[in-house]
C-alpha cells in the first residue's frame, strides 16, 4: 500500500515562531562595568531550539543569514533562521563537530568519522574532504576549526572522536602527537603549529594577531578506560608573518568543567564555555562576568543581523542572548 509514496523524513525540526525565555534564569553576573555597558544583567536568555544530543560548532553564515551548528551524536548539521525555524542541512554526517566560514561564505567542517577537514555540502551534496593526512599518517579526529584573516584554515586534532563511539568510531591513532594545524588552501600545505595534551577549541582575535587554543585533557576522565589529564585551560599565542606562533602563554582556566569552545568578539574579549555557562574575559585577562546556563555549554558564536547576538550550544539547547553593542 506504500507504492509510490515518499517515506523520506522531512527536514523541518522547528516551525517559525518566537523564541521562549529560559524560565528561572537568574540573570547575567557583571563583575566589571565594561560588561555592564553592553550586556544588561536583566537580559533574557532565549531558547531557540531544544532537541540536540550534543550541540557543537555554532557559526553564523552571513550569505544565508543563518546560524549553523552540529548535533554530533545525531550526525546532523542544523540551521536556525531568524524567523525561528530550524532545519536539517545535512543528514547522516560523519560526526561533524566544529564548523567555520571561509571568505567566499562557504563552510568548512571537522569530521570525527572520516577523520578529516571537509568543505561544503548541503541538502543534496556531501562535503568534500580537503585534509586527511599529515606526513602520510591519518590525522586523529579534528575537533574545532577557524579561518584566519589570510584565508588559511586552522584546526585542532585531539583523539576524542576515535575513543568515543558516540562521537565517531574507535581507532588507534597513527600520530604520536595531538596538535594544532594550519592548512593553506592555495598551496595545499599542511603545517603542524603547536602540540598539546588534547587541543580542543580555537579562535583568532579580529585582526588575526592572537590565537587562543584550549587544552581539555581533563575531559578524558569522562571516557571509559581513560584517565583524566590535568588541563582545563586556554593558552594564547602571538601570530606572526606566515602564521608563525610565538609567546605561548597561559590565558585562563575554568573552575567548573573545561573550556570546550569559545568566541572572541571585536573588542578582543573571550567568551568561553564551561560546565556552568559562559565566562567572559577581557584581552588583559580580567574576568568580566558570567552567563549561567541550564545545561553544559560546548561552544558559542556571535552572529545575527547586527552581530550582537551570542549563540550558545549547550547540550540539548541552542540558546541566545542579545548585547547592546
Amino acid at each position: 500500500m506504500f507504492a509510490g509514496q515518499n517515506l523520506e523524513p522531512g527536514r523541518l525540526l522547528r516551525r517559525a515562531g518566537a523564541a521562549d525565555e529560559i524560565a528561572g534564569f537568574r540573570g547575567v553576573q557583571c563583575d566589571d562595568d565594561r560588561l555592564a555597558d553592553l550586556l544588561s544583567p536583566d537580559a533574557p536568555l532565549l531558547k531557540l531550539y531544544e532537541g540536540t544530543l550534543h550541540g557543537e560548532g555554532p557559526v553564523w553564515q552571513v550569505m544565508h543569514g543563518r546560524l549553523v551548528w552540529s548535533d554530533v551524536p545525531n550526525r546532523r548539521l542544523l540551521g536556525w533562521y531568524p524567523d525561528g525555524h530550524v532545519e536539517v542541512l545535512i543528514d547522516g554526517t560523519w560526526f561533524m563537530n566544529g564548523n567555520a566560514v571561509e571568505a567566499d561564505g562557504g563552510l568548512v567542517h571537522c569530521e570525527h568519522g572520516r577523520r578529516c577537514i571537509s568543505r561544503g555540502g548541503d541538502y543534496d551534496t556531501a562535503p568534500e574532504p580537503i585534509v586527511t593526512h599529515y606526513r602520510g599518517k591519518r590525522i586523529n579526529s579534528p575537533n574545532d576549526v577557524a579561518v584566519a584573516p589570510d584565508g588559511t584554515i586552522w584546526f585542532t586534532d585531539p583523539i576524542f572522536g576515535i575513543i568515543m563511539p558516540n562521537q565517531g568510531a574507535l581507532a588507534k591513532p597513527e600520530l604520536d602527537h595531538r596538535s594544532v594545524y594550519r592548512f593553506d588552501p592555495s598551496s595545499g600545505d599542511l603545517t603542524c603549529m603547536a602540540d598539546f595534551e588534547q587541543p580542543n577549541g580555537l579562535a583568532f582575535d579580529a585582526e588575526g594577531k592572537t590565537l587562543y587554543v584550549s587544552d581539555t585533557s581533563l575531559s578524558l576522565g569522562e571516557v571509559p578506560g581513560h584517565e583524566a589529564g590535568a588541563k582545563h585551560e586556554i593558552v594564547a599565542f602571538d601570530v606572526g608573518q606566515g602564521g608563525v606562533l610565538s609567546n605561548r602563554r597561559f590565558f585562563c582556566h575554568t573552575d567548573h568543567g573545561y573550556p570546550d569552545g569559545f568566541a572572541v568578539d571585536r573588542r578582543g574579549w573571550l567568551w568561553t564555555s564551561a560546565a556552568d555557562g559562559i565566562h567572559i574575559w577581557s584581552a588583559d585577562q580580567r574576568k568580566l562576568g558570567f552567563i549561567p546556563t541550564p545545561a553544559v555549554v560546548s561552544n558559542c558564536a556571535f552572529g545575527g543581523a547586527n552581530g550582537r547576538r551570542l549563540f550558545i550550544a549547550a547540550t540539548q539547547y541552542l540558546l541566545a542572548i542579545d548585547l547592546y553593542a
